[in-house]
């Protein structure tokens, strides 16, 4: 488990999957990540993140005080296997406050000082302006941009400086 300022970061477990449901149904979070997911691809998706191998880590995020779920974060091998990529979802009652900003920066922190990677990469749409500068503001540089997905995608980078 983690602690940032504001919130609990923990492994997730079978008892979040109502909570990870929200986020796969959103219209608002899932605009630039293919759409609302149906409850069979839900499933899927979530044994997928229970069941993850040794270099794979999947967290949910919850709010200190309340213990409302704020969302997801997670780290694994991206799409072209050679760098861990960061990845986040976060319910839209959370969003503008820093809160991706905080949870975000302390998995960063972790993967580069805990974990001793060289590298981590995010891959987020050109579209989705508020997750590139979220990117930016926790220290991470574009890279290039590709098209996957059906839409143009940027790389974003950190290393251990």
């Amino acid at each position: 488990m983690f602690e940032s300022e504001r919130c609990f970061i923990t492994i997730i477990e079978k008892s979040d999957y109502v909570d990870v449901k929200k986020l796969y149904g959103n219209q608002e979070v899932r605009k630039f990540l293919g759409g609302i997911r149906d409850e069979n691809s839900i499933k899927e998706v979530f044994a997928v993140m229970l069941n993850s191998s040794t270099d794979s880590y999947y967290w949910v995020v919850r709010e200190k005080h309340t213990d409302s779920f704020v969302g997801l974060v997670s780290l694994d091998p991206h799409h072209e296997g050679v760098y861990h990529e960061l990845s986040y979802q976060f319910l839209p009652k959370w969003w503008g406050n820093g809160y991706a900003t905080e949870v975000v920066q302390l998995i960063v922190n972790y993967a580069l000082n805990e974990l001793k990677l060289s590298k981590v990469i995010a891959e987020t749409q050109i579209a989705n302006k508020s997750s590139c500068r979220l990117l930016e503001r926790i220290g991470m540089n574009f890279e290039r941009t590709i098209t996957r997905f059906g839409a143009e995608q940027a790389i974003y980078s950190i290393k251990i400086s």
